[in-house]
C-alpha cells in the first residue's frame, strides 16, 4: 500500500486537512482598480482568485476593479474576495499586484517591506516612484522580466502573441479613411499592389505581426539585430517574407515605399536600442502609419510620443502615428486572462516557498523578474534609464 504524502493525505479526516493548510503560509494579496483613461487591464480574473482563495489565501479588491474587462463585483465576491470601497485596504496588503506602473500617491499608501508587481513601461514610470521604493524597503518585480523554468519570459511572450495580432488589426483600422488614413487595404487585391508592411523587431510580437499580416496578403520587410532570429522566420514563411539585419541604406529605401511601419524592438532585456530619426520618419509616404509598440521602453522612433488610450493618435510629418505603452489594453479581457492564467500559479509558488524572500532565493527566474529589493535598485537598465546606482541581486543575497 502506498504511503506516499498524497495517499496519506486521502485518509486524512477533512477537519485534520483543514489545520495543516491552516499551519501553511497565507499570502495577503491587494489588487486595485486602475485609472481606466490609462489602463483597462488586470491581473487576476474572478477564476485566478478563486484558485488563490480556495488555497486559504486572501486577495482584497478594490470595488469596480474589473467593470472594464466587464467582471462585477459580484463576481470577484463570489471567487472568494473580499471586495472594499478604501484605497487604503488594497495596498496595505503584503502583495499588490497592479498593471500600469505604480505612482508616488500609490506608493504612499504601501507598507514599508512589501512586495509590488507592474508591468515595467518606463515612459510611465519616474525615478522619483524609484526612490520612494527604494526608502520603503519595497521589493519591486516587472512582469516582463520574470523567467520560467525553460528560461523563457512568460508575461512577455503571452502579452507579445497579444500585441502582435492587435497590431495588424489596429494598422488595418487606422488605415480606413473613417480613422484618417488613405482608404487603402490591408491586404492584397488581384490587380493591385499589395499592401507594404515593415516591422521592426524579429521577437515574439513581431513573429506574430509578421504571420497575420503575411496571411492577409500583405508585403511584409522584416528588420532585426538578430540574424537567427531573421532566419527562424524566413524558414518559416519561405520567400513569402522580406528579412534583412538593421543595414541603414536597405532600411531607409523600405521606409519610403512603407504603408505602415511596427516598431517593436525592445532593449529592457539586454538588447541594443535602436531609434529611427525624425529625418528618415520625414522621407515616409504621406499617410503612411508608424504603431510603436516598443514605446513603453522609450520607442524605436525620435517622433514617438507616449500617448494613452484616450487619445493615442496624432500626426508627424503626415504620418500618422499610434504609440501607447499598453496596446494590448484594446483587448483587456483577452490580456486579463493571459495574465492571470501564469500570475495564480506563481503566486502559489510563492505561497509554497513561504515568502517572497524566499521565492526569490529559491528560483532563479523569478528573481531576474525583481528590479527591486529590499529597498536596493538591482535592474542595470532601469538604473541607466533612469540615472540611479544599482546593484547585483545576487551579491545582495549572499549578504544574508
Amino acid at each position: 500500500m502506498k504511503t506516499g504524502p498524497k495517499s496519506q493525505h486521502a485518509l486524512f479526516p477533512e477537519e485534520c486537512l483543514l489545520r495543516e493548510i491552516a499551519r501553511q503560509p497565507r499570502l495577503n494579496i491587494g489588487i486595485p482598480k486602475e485609472n481606466p483613461e490609462i489602463e483597462t487591464r488586470l491581473t487576476l480574473t474572478p477564476e485566478g482568485v478563486s484558485i488563490l482563495t480556495e488555497e486559504g489565501h486572501h486577495v482584497i479588491v478594490q470595488r469596480g476593479a474589473g467593470d472594464p474587462l466587464s467582471y462585477t463585483d459580484l463576481q470577484y465576491s463570489e471567487a472568494g474576495a473580499i471586495v472594499v470601497d478604501d484605497i487604503s485596504d488594497v495596498y496595505g496588503a503584503d502583495i499588490v499586484l497592479k498593471v500600469a506602473p505604480p505612482t508616488v500617491s500609490e506608493l504612499s499608501l504601501m507598507r514599508d517591506k512589501c512586495t509590488i508587481f507592474s508591468m515595467l513601461q518606463l515612459t510611465n514610470f519616474s525615478a522619483e516612484c524609484i526612490k520612494l521604493m527604494m526608502k520603503k524597503k519595497l521589493n519591486a518585480f516587472g512582469y516582463e522580466l520574470i523567467k520560467n523554468e525553460q528560461k523563457a519570459y512568460p508575461v512577455l511572450a503571452s502579452v507579445a502573441e497579444i500585441e502582435g495580432n492587435t497590431v495588424i488589426a489596429l494598422v488595418s483600422e487606422l488605415m480606413s479613411v473613417e480613422r484618417g488614413g488613405k482608404g487603402i487595404m490591408l491586404g492584397n487585391v488581384a490587380g493591385i499592389s499589395p499592401t507594404e508592411i515593415v516591422i521592426l523587431g524579429a521577437g515574439a510580437a513581431g513573429d506574430v505581426a509578421v504571420r497575420t499580416a503575411n496571411a492577409l496578403g500583405a508585403q511584409v520587410k522584416v528588420f532585426d539585430h538578430n540574424i537567427n532570429k531573421l532566419r527562424k522566420l524566413q524558414q518559416r514563411y519561405g520567400q513569402h517574407i522580406f528579412t534583412s539585419v538593421i543595414h541603414p541604406a536597405v532600411l531607409i529605401k523600405s521606409l519610403k515605399t512603407a504603408d505602415a511601419v511596427i516598431g517593436n524592438l525592445r532593449y529592457i532585456n539586454g538588447s541594443e536600442r535602436f531609434l529611427v530619426s525624425e529625418e528618415l520618419v520625414k522621407t515616409m509616404k504621406p499617410g503612411a502609419i508608424i504603431v510603436d509598440i516598443s514605446i513603453d521602453q522609450g520607442g524605436c522612433f525620435e517622433t514617438s510620443e507616449c500617448r494613452t488610450l484616450k487619445n493615442p493618435i496624432y500626426k508627424k510629418h503626415d504620418v500618422i502615428h499610434y504609440c501607447i505603452p499598453n496596446i494590448s489594453a484594446r483587448v483587456a479581457r483577452t490580456t486579463s486572462m493571459a495574465l492571470s492564467n501564469i500570475l495564480s500559479p506563481l503566486l502559489l509558488r510563492i505561497a509554497s516557498s513561504g515568502c517572497v524572500d524566499s521565492a526569490i532565493s529559491e528560483s532563479i527566474g523569478f528573481r531576474n523578474g525583481a528590479y527591486i529589493y529590499g529597498g536596493v535598485l538591482v535592474n542595470k537598465h532601469i538604473g541607466t534609464y533612469f540615472g540611479i546606482p544599482y546593484s547585483d541581486i545576487g551579491l545582495l543575497m549572499a549578504r544574508y
